[in-house]
């Protein structure tokens, strides 16, 4: 099983030049081995709960004695075997024993007698300048000025972890610079453009990091330009709290740790199921639970802030206002949508409903008065949040479209581009839209051959604002260049540049295996499709 849950960009220069690798210093272990200490305690949580549901069948307890007898018999009939390892001396084999000189004599020896020198060039046994493969290395994860990253959510044989891609645009290249392991499913990433976890010294606190959402409730947050990280630079939640914990004052609270499934208002207590950055109050970020809850969280303290129940069912989805920015939208499967100022807890919130279980929403970047949903039935709802209802009920859109036959699992709205939207559905289809004062009209549908659509991002600089990333159940990222699109390029005609290349479309992946592509009949990675083909349909053929 392999399949990509949820992407998103980094715009081009945000990313480091040349990425670091993961050091470990004293601080760094100490922070480690809390992380590692507490996911020991909970093994041993569910291994005593399991112990527990099982000792039911342990009620024959003569039996059980009989057993024991019977093995210690047999211990005692190997006596002879024994007796040949009792020159090794195995029970005392990992005991450090002690040198003429005093010092512990171990495998790796005492590492606090090793010389350190701060340069190799001051190292007598270093005797070669330099380093080939490490040069080579360095320029292998070089990232240039006009690269963009792309993160996604993914899931391969049961191991979930992050794929950080970079593509090149000029050269049609898609590839994996690195990535990082996670320890649940991800569901949501948001990119983070503030330091997070780190020493913040001087006015640059500009960082390249990824919040990510999981099933497990702690929202982890990763710094993208380090290569080969083993644990996140902050955890936001209850996970968070307790590495926090100085070893000093650790013995104090020795209670026995459980897993509370009740909400309240200092972490989720289940499933992380979106996250949304405040782009202009950089340190504040909002996340959505299926514990029915939003909080908003300071990254500056890795605090929640404040919580928030408007909500009677799972929240899958938030956004804040593009130019009100204390505003933010949440839909929930409980069919509502809340946009609350969050700085007023007390004040009623205007509430619109729709006609089934909310998959998105978005605010138009272009027009910030209006907003979009996106529903389990394939439906769009377009709102003027100028018009709040009076109840859910009475909710009246600016008008409404059946997008697709099955659920709108992915949407977004172009940033660079006004009225173009792409939608992405479990029924494996992707449709490009161009809304216009008189209502939405479908410009091409198309079949990317990534399974079901889980994700669609459109690239946020204005240099490729026409790409927008796909990818779904396959676990297959793409690229689609629409600009390359006719009927895209008559849409939106006064947008496009001039059209270059031999005129075919470009979709771009990675390039794995060339040779699988050509015998499933797919489109190969970085090449070019022709417009009509199978499984796409544009307004062209009409």
């Amino acid at each position: 099983m392999s399949m990509i849950t949820a992407s998103t960009w980094v715009p081009r220069g945000a990313a480091a030049t040349h990425p670091t690798k993961y050091d470990i210093d004293e601080k760094e272990l100490a922070r480690i081995s809390r992380l590692a200490k507490l996911q020991l305690e909970d093994a041993k949580d569910d291994l005593g709960k399991a112990q527990e549901g099982n000792s039911g069948l342990s009620e024959g307890s003569s039996s059980s004695d009989e057993v024991g007898e019977e093995d210690v018999k047999m211990t005692h009939s190997n006596g002879d075997a024994d007796d040949d390892l009792k020159e090794y001396d195995l029970d005392n084999y990992d005991n450090d024993k002690m040198a003429e000189d005093g010092e512990t004599m171990s495998m790796f020896g005492n590492a606090r007698s090793l010389a350190y020198h701060e340069s190799n060039a001051e190292d007598p046994y270093i005797t070669m300048a330099g380093n080939d493969e490490d040069d080579e290395e360095r320029e292998d994860l070089q990232v240039l000025a006009t690269d963009n990253m792309i993160v996604a959510a993914k899931v391969e044989d049961e191991v979930a972890h992050l794929e950080i891609y970079v593509y090149e645009d000029e050269a049609d290249n898609l590839y994996v610079h690195h990535d990082i392991m996670l320890p649940a499913i991800p569901l949501c990433v948001e990119w983070l453009d503030l330091l997070v976890g780190k020493d913040v010294t001087g006015a640059n606190t500009k960082g390249n990091y990824v919040a990510v959402g999981s099933f497990d409730p702690d929202i982890e947050i990763w710094d993208l330009d380090t290569i080969d990280s083993m644990y996140p630079n902050a955890i936001l939640g209850r996970g968070g709290e307790e590495t926090k914990v100085e070893p000093s004052t650790e013995h104090k609270k020795k209670k026995k740790r459980k897993k509370s499934k009740k909400a309240n208002d200092y972490y989720h207590v289940d499933a992380v199921l979106s996250l949304a950055a405040n782009r202009q109050h950089r340190n504040l970020l909002a996340s959505a639970s299926a514990d029915k809850t939003v909080k908003l969280w300071d990254l500056a303290t890795q605090q929640c802030a404040k919580s928030y129940s408007y909500h009677t069912d799972k929240v899958c989805s938030v956004a804040w206002h593009p130019q009100d920015t204390t505003v933010l939208l949440s839909g929930s499967y409980d069919r509502t949508l809340v946009a609350a100022d969050l700085r007023v807890t007390d004040a009623k919130v205007p509430r619109w409903g729709v006609e089934s279980d909310v998959e998105t929403v978005a605010w138009d970047p272009h027009d910030p008065n209006y907003f979009y949903v996106t529903t389990e039935n394939g439906m769009i709802h377009h709102h003027d949040i100028r018009n709040a209802p009076s109840s859910p009920e009475a909710s009246k859109p600016v008008w409404t479209l059946q997008a697709h036959g099955e659920s709108v699992s992915s949407f977004d709205v172009n940033p660079n581009i006004p009225g173009f939207l792409a939608t992405g559905s479990t029924d494996k289809e992707v449709k490009l839209w161009n809304v216009q004062p008189t209502g939405p009209s479908m410009v091409v549908s198309r079949n990317l051959e990534v399974g079901k659509v889980f994700t669609t991002r459109f690239a946020p600089d204005p240099a490729v604002g026409f790409r927008l990333a796909v990818a779904g159940s396959k676990g297959s990222m793409q690229i689609w260049d629409t600009s390359t699109n006719a009927a895209i390029r008559n849409t939106f005609a006064n947008k496009v540049g001039p059209a270059a290349g031999d005129g075919k479309e470009r979709l771009v992946g990675v390039d794995e295996d060339s040779s699988d592509s050509e015998d499933e009949g797919g489109v190969e990675p970085g090449g070019a499709v022709d417009e009509g083909g199978d499984g796409w349909e544009s307004v062209e053929d009409a």
